[in-house]
């Protein structure tokens, strides 16, 4: 009887050895400070970005001025040019409330603009992460750079590098 129980137990024991899973990690932050495309797309994402800022900022600075001005000239005004002059400026504001979501909106052209740019590296980077998690069959690859909760993990199951070779990039 005991021996049966011991080759059960070893039985079990050795169906859930072959069955364990394995992990990886990578850093995507590593990962794209590796890849020169995501540099250039990141400075024309900021150079663009700085270019809608301007522009965005322009339209509110118009709009401060025609304020101060109708605050100055508000006690020679009659009421109907006061609330022309103040209509100006309550459509001006709203111009650069909208100018400012068209752009940096949740939807807005900067979010299309990203996605344009990013998203093809990031498909790539996606694509050779799950084609090495195939090839050494990883049940999971964790990003080491968004998981916060990690505290230490083995350098030996970091798989960064092989991604990068595997997109044609040497580190």
């Amino acid at each position: 009887m005991k021996k049966f129980i011991l080759f059960a137990f070893l039985l079990v024991g050795s169906t859930l050895g072959a069955n364990a899973q394995k992990f990886a990690l990578i850093d995507m932050e590593y990962i794209l400070k590796n890849i020169p495309a995501f540099e250039r797309a990141n400075e024309q994402l900021n150079q663009i970005s700085k270019k809608w800022q301007s522009e965005v900022e322009a339209l509110a600075t118009d709009a401060q001025t025609m304020y101060k001005n109708y605050q100055s000239e508000s006690v020679f005004l009659s009421e109907e040019q006061k609330t022309k002059k103040e209509e100006e400026i309550i459509n001006k504001e709203r111009e650069a409330s909208e100018l400012r979501r068209t752009y940096f909106g949740p939807e807005g052209e900067l979010f299309k603009k990203r996605e344009s740019l990013l998203g093809p590296i990031q498909d790539e980077i996606y694509n050779a992460v799950k084609e090495i998690a195939e090839q050494k069959t990883y049940s999971l690859v964790i990003d080491r750079a968004s998981a916060s909760d990690i505290i230490f993990a083995s350098p030996r199951i970091d798989i960064s590098n092989e991604v990068l070779s595997k997109l044609g990039y040497s580190n």
